[in-house]
């Protein structure tokens, strides 16, 4: 973290109020179920289904939130989304008396927590174009050991009270709005070249017309779908093959321990991987789906916990070089329309999340921790293939040239 020096301060006041927030909304996350099953008394159906809500409402809200940054401005999206994300998070204490309720609300979290998150990324992109491959990075690490203490903290605030987990996550999404209303009045929004034009002016094009650019998007976005969808061989493979095998449940708890501090330690060898074979954005998504298909490989070959500690290694490996990459692509090749594809990219990849869990869940019921691992293998393997794709069509210029920006 040593080029950090080389950021003005402002740089360091975001990083450590994004670190902030991250640690306010792992407060919550790892206890919707835990709360719908155990304090509304709810079936594990109930449970899941929050979390489709949840996550469906994320999916709109990338995709709106990529398409607004232009239309109401940077510091009306991330302020606005923020502020409201926290209001919606204060109600839910109330909202928990009816389920329907509950539930919308819920939906409305996933919907204001996503609608910043382009938003976010297209500011650094535009604000710190010549490090914004760097910053993008060190801020993935910030918020990542941002969730590893707010999981931490959880656990000892849900014996106090679960509500009080869904209350401090608000009250740190408000800081953040706060934050981000005073910030961006200090520091501007974008540079100039990224202002937009005037209404139907030059260069300006139509959502539906930069959704048919395909090739800036698409194919990045599906591997990264396919690549969630295997990941959830960790939640719905992984840890009922531990409870099968009697194995404790801090076990499991372990290896995302392991995930958070190699996200942190194992910074240097990713970046030996970078200069070595994956200097460039999109090598870097290829050899992610290349370190995911070895990790799942070692879960269906190796359903041992020393296995299952090598695939966790070789997945957070696959996990720190997509991570950056993504929004560090779309920023470089796609300028002034970045937002968009930030979010659409962003929405088209969550549709994992939602499809994941019920795959996966489906098939460890009818054939155990095997056949999760070879659908995971499939997954991984087919976004090899479309980022090996996303990366042939895209090494001939840019993918907006047709924007004339």
């Amino acid at each position: 973290m040593r080029f950090l020096q080389a950021y003005p301060k402002e740089v360091k006041v975001f990083l450590i109020a994004s670190l902030i927030n991250a640690t306010g909304s792992a407060l919550m996350w790892p206890l919707v179920t835990m709360y719908v099953f155990d304090e509304l008394g709810r079936s594990m159906t109930d449970a899941a289904l929050v979390i489709v809500i949840q996550s469906l409402g994320g999916i709109f809200g990338q995709l709106l939130g990529g398409s607004l940054y232009h239309k109401v401005g940077v510091k009306r999206l991330i302020v606005g989304a923020l502020a409201m994300n926290a209001l919606a998070l204060f109600t839910l204490p109330a909202a928990s008396v009816n389920w329907n309720m509950f539930m919308l609300v819920m939906g409305l979290v996933g919907l204001f927590n996503s609608l910043s998150l382009p938003a976010i990324q297209a500011f650094i992109g535009f604000r710190f174009a010549e490090q914004r491959g760097e910053l993008f990075n060190v801020i993935y690490v910030a918020n990542n050991i941002g969730v590893a203490l707010g999981t931490m903290l959880a656990g000892f605030l849900a014996d106090i009270s679960y509500l009080l987990s869904f209350v401090l996550n608000g009250l740190t999404s408000a800081v953040f709005a706060a934050f981000f209303f005073v910030y961006l009045r200090k520091v501007g929004t974008e540079p100039s070249h990224a202002e937009p034009h005037r209404r139907n002016g030059p260069g300006e094009l139509s959502n539906w017309k930069l959704i048919g650019h395909t090739r800036i998007y698409l194919y990045m976005a599906l591997g990264s779908m396919f690549l969630l969808i295997g990941n959830s061989i960790w939640n719905t493979g992984v840890s009922p093959f531990i409870i099968s095998e009697g194995w404790a449940k801090s076990t499991y708890s372990l290896l995302w321990t392991l995930n958070g501090i190699l996200i942190f330690a194992a910074q240097p060898l990713v970046s030996l991987i970078k200069r070595w074979f994956a200097e460039t954005s999109t090598a870097q998504m290829t050899a992610s789906a290349v370190f995911y298909l070895s990790g799942y490989a070692v879960i269906l070959l190796m359903p041992s916990y020393p296995g299952l500690v090598l695939a966790m290694l070789l997945t957070t490996l696959g996990e720190m070089l997509i991570s950056p990459a993504m929004p560090s692509f779309i920023s470089d090749h796609a300028d002034r329309s970045a937002p968009f594809y930030l979010g659409l990219s962003g929405g088209i990849g969550a549709v994992g999340r939602v499809l994941g869990p019920y795959m996966m869940g489906s098939l460890y019921d009818r054939g155990g921790l095997a056949p999760t691992g070879w659908l995971a293998c499939g997954m991984a393997l087919l976004a090899v293939g479309f980022f090996a794709v996303h990366a042939f069509i895209n090494r001939s210029g840019r993918a907006l040239e047709q924007n004339g920006v």
